[in-house]
């Protein structure tokens, strides 16, 4: 697909409060190039920098997407956990948003196998299965296909690796950049001043706790992806 502009406006990002970083003191130095200045002992991301960012992560997920290529979205923190969700839902993406299980891609075979497991226990449950089951056994089971739900329903009808990921919050997820990079999966990270800007292959200068941030940011990488997915199915 061609680049786009994708309609990033600094003044919503403003609005948003994408600008505000961490406390200065708690600075990663590799921000420096991200950082505009300090105000009040906090950091304020340079906005333009934000805006080039987001838009070669907004080509890069169309682009991809209009290749037919599938993505997960990582975003555990109180704050993105539902945000992480709609979004998914909205791009049509894989998700996960409340906690990251180690080995969750580089252990994909055993994730493959309790996937099957949270299908069979569904299903069972669907054909009124547990109610011919004594009241314990099905209690057990409930409560095993309640667990499954949690931690991989939005991974439910994941059958490979992901091609990209992307990614609400690069120190909580640090587990999962590492199961990337192991894997050489690409990745998109909002990355606020006290993150490692290197660690991912496009990293989004933004405030990752504030979930006017969040939104504003998920909002057009998810649109991209829609957008990206609407051509491969034209074509």
């Amino acid at each position: 697909m061609e680049p786009k502009s994708w309609n990033i406006n600094l003044e919503e990002m403003m609005e948003a409060g994408v600008h505000f970083g961490h406390q200065a003191r708690k600075w990663n130095p590799k921000m420096a190039p991200y950082i505009f200045t300090e105000r009040k002992g906090i950091h304020i991301i340079n906005l333009t920098q934000t805006a080039r960012f987001l838009s070669e992560a907004c080509n890069s997920v169309a682009n991809a997407a209009s290749k037919g290529k599938q993505f997960s979205i990582i975003g555990t923190k109180y704050q993105a956990a539902d945000l992480t969700a709609s979004a998914a839902m909205k791009a049509r993406c894989h998700y996960v948003n409340k906690k990251w299980l180690g080995g969750m891609l580089t252990n994909w075979s055993t994730i493959e196998k309790r996937l099957q497991k949270l299908r069979d226990l569904e299903n069972k449950e669907k054909t009124g299965g547990f109610d011919r089951l004594p009241k314990k056994e099905a209690a057990i089971l409930k409560g095993q296909l309640a667990q499954l739900q949690k931690y991989l329903g939005g991974i439910e009808y994941m059958t490979s690796l992901p091609d990209v990921v992307i990614i609400v919050d690069q120190q909580e997820e640090s587990i999962a950049i590492k199961e990337c990079i192991t894997l050489n999966i690409p990745t998109i990270c909002l990355v606020d001043t006290d993150c490692d800007p290197d660690l991912t292959d496009i990293p989004i200068p933004a405030n990752d706790d504030a979930r006017a941030s969040i939104r504003w940011i998920s909002n057009k990488s998810t649109s991209a992806i829609c957008e990206g997915r609407n051509s491969y199915m034209k074509d």
